[in-house]
């Protein structure tokens, strides 16, 4: 199994990387079909962010789904221990999963939502800038690309992702992988851009985009 780990504004210490790596090979335990971690640390300079200053990401590639688990504390070692705890209960669930095929817990009370996709925005504080985002076309599947807005302090990150179609019960189970409150996706039947998230206890709201493609 591949672990790759990479750092943004910081260092990756001899010593902290042998703990990353130590600590995430047990990754194959729960998970004997994973290929490759991908580790991002991330440090904020922010001197007001000095609580959460270490961010660490860990995401599991592998003959199944995407797992992911993040975390954010004053140490890097600390934000390991948190984002590895978060990823081995996925990892676990997914093995149990695996194990009975159960039906995800309360997919019976989704709220499903068509939404065209000239839907006005309201309530959006919009930043005045001089230049435009650069288009994502030139992204490799998992490559990520922060950009800042103008002069504006705005920063947007892009990522490119593999949108292969499945159905709502399949991404409600993603979301829950990867620690999100929402997962997008292709849905396998009516071949929609949706949108499934997280409302309240054990129920789910469901975005579909109704695409019209105009003629130029």
């Amino acid at each position: 199994m591949d672990i790759t780990v990479v750092a943004r504004n910081a260092e990756i210490h001899p010593n902290f990387r042998e703990y990353i790596e130590e600590k995430v090979s047990k990754v194959t335990q729960f998970y004997p079909r994973a290929q490759r971690i991908d580790v991002e640390l991330t440090h904020q300079r922010n001197p007001r962010q000095a609580d959460t200053a270490e961010r660490i990401e860990l995401t599991v590639y592998g003959k199944g789904p995407v797992i992911r688990a993040e975390a954010e504390s004053a140490d890097r070692y600390a934000a390991v221990d948190i984002a590895a705890g978060k990823l081995f209960e996925r990892l676990r669930r997914l093995r149990d999963r695996a194990k009975d095929h159960r039906r995800y817990p309360g997919i019976d009370d989704i709220e499903l939502a068509e939404v065209p996709v000239d839907l006005p925005v309201e309530e959006v504080e919009e930043v005045e800038v001089d230049e435009h985002l650069r288009s994502a076309e030139d992204l490799k599947v998992g490559e990520a690309r922060e950009e800042q807005l103008g002069d504006s302090p705005v920063i947007v990150r892009q990522k490119v992702h593999e949108a292969e179609p499945m159905t709502v019960d399949e991404a409600l189970y993603q979301m829950e992988l990867v620690g999100h409150p929402f997962f997008l996706f292709v849905d396998k039947d009516t071949k929609q851009p949706c949108v499934v998230y997280h409302r309240h206890g054990w129920t789910y709201g469901v975005f579909r985009l109704n695409v019209q493609v105009c003629d130029s």
